[in-house]
């Protein structure tokens, strides 16, 4: 993809005399299937997670699974219960979590909230499920009106078919599960935006909470239809690091700047704004993505990147704690410092408000989880 790795097939592989037994090589590594990944490495690999994590500030993550359009949706259940269920048994869990599953196993999340609740412990949280639309700006694979540049027939991809994702999204919706569905670019989005307002026709008004991840590029009148109809926007300020040096060159100068993270627009729209990190794609680090929707500026710019989609500090602050939280439905329990939620905390190094807003720290000093120091 980017002069960094091959791919081969499985009779290229074999020609070569690479298998599972296969050493990596000096300077490489031959990526391997979570099969090939013992159930010992899969647990302690959440618990190191887990200290990343807190070490960055961060006490409640989303977990939507290793799942992909194509590929199996067992791997996601079996890191719930070779993992997750054995971190709950075994009290190992170091912060929360609120699992996503693949779509197409709706019924079998709606069987395990039957039985358990929505709740294994404080811990571990059922949200809902997870789906697809487009793939992604870097690959060429967002689903966009207009063709990509030097590109004239390629739009972009659309990874699942309309009818089905209309059906199984009806089905999930009615069973009382939460909806997350990718969508990056803004036919994708406008596909998306369109659905939901068939759903509300066929399933009712209800607060069901309609997630869309990254919601990277969008039409003009998109902005408000998010607002008007409730949908959250899961977006990642750190992801525009990197595609300021390049949306223009995918899409065009001129519509990489009405339509690139328009933070501002959503907010002004009425939606709901909740920052994430989609970690490891980019790094977890809240205080950087904080500054990067204040900023916009990008390593080595000296002006932002669409000045007039930069959030003040409050602004993004309560994206990534109280409207975060309001997007998975635990906004009851965390997301703020308040009577009858859980004490969880940072610690920062800044001597006063007005010292934290003119130089954000890179850092965070301490992490507590209820009450409890849990770094360092």
């Amino acid at each position: 993809m980017d002069g960094h790795m091959g791919i081969a097939n499985s009779l290229a592989m074999k020609i070569a005399g690479i298998d599972k037994t296969t050493n990596d090589p000096i300077g490489g590594t031959i990526m391997r299937t979570a099969e090939g990944v013992s159930i010992h490495e899969r647990r302690e690999a959440l618990l190191r997670a887990s200290r990343h994590a807190l070490m960055r500030g961060v006490t409640t993550v989303v977990d939507v699974g290793s799942y992909f359009p194509g590929a199996s949706a067992e791997k996601t259940w079996q890191d719930f219960s070779d993992v997750y269920e054995w971190a709950h048994s075994m009290q190992k869990m170091l912060i929360r979590v609120c699992l996503f599953f693949p779509m197409p196993t709706w019924a079998r999340v709606s069987d395990l909230i039957s039985e358990n609740g929505r709740s294994l412990s404080q811990w571990i949280h059922l949200g809902g499920v997870k789906a697809f639309l487009d793939g992604s700006l870097g690959s060429s694979s967002a689903l966009f009106h207009e063709p990509y540049e030097g590109d004239p027939g390629n739009y972009g991809l659309q990874v699942t078919d309309m009818d089905s994702l209309l059906n199984r999204t009806l089905e999930s919706d009615k069973s009382g599960l939460q909806v997350a569905i990718h969508a990056i670019g803004d036919k994708a989005n406008d596909m998306l935006l369109d659905m939901v307002d068939k759903v509300v026709d066929l399933n009712g008004v209800k607060d069901r909470r309609f997630r869309i991840e990254h919601a990277q590029h969008l039409a003009p009148a998109a902005a408000n239809r998010f607002g008007k109809q409730g949908i959250i926007a899961s977006v990642q300020p750190d992801h525009l690091l990197d595609d300021a040096d390049f949306a223009a060159k995918k899409i065009g100068f001129d519509r990489a700047q009405r339509s690139s993270y328009t933070f501002r627009s959503l907010l002004a729209g009425g939606a709901q704004l909740a920052f994430g990190s989609d970690w490891p794609v980019s790094d977890i680090n809240p205080l950087q993505a904080i500054q990067t929707a204040i900023s916009r500026k990008p390593p080595g710019w000296e002006v932002p990147w669409i000045p007039a989609e930069r959030l003040s500090l409050d602004e993004s602050l309560k994206a990534h704690t109280i409207s975060a939280a309001y997007a998975c439905f635990l906004d009851h329990a965390v997301g703020s410092l308040s009577q009858g939620k859980y004490a969880d905390f940072v610690v920062l190094p800044s001597t006063s408000w007005d010292a934290f807003a003119s130089d954000l720290p890179a850092h965070v000093l301490a992490t507590y989880v209820s009450g409890k120091l849990a770094y360092p």
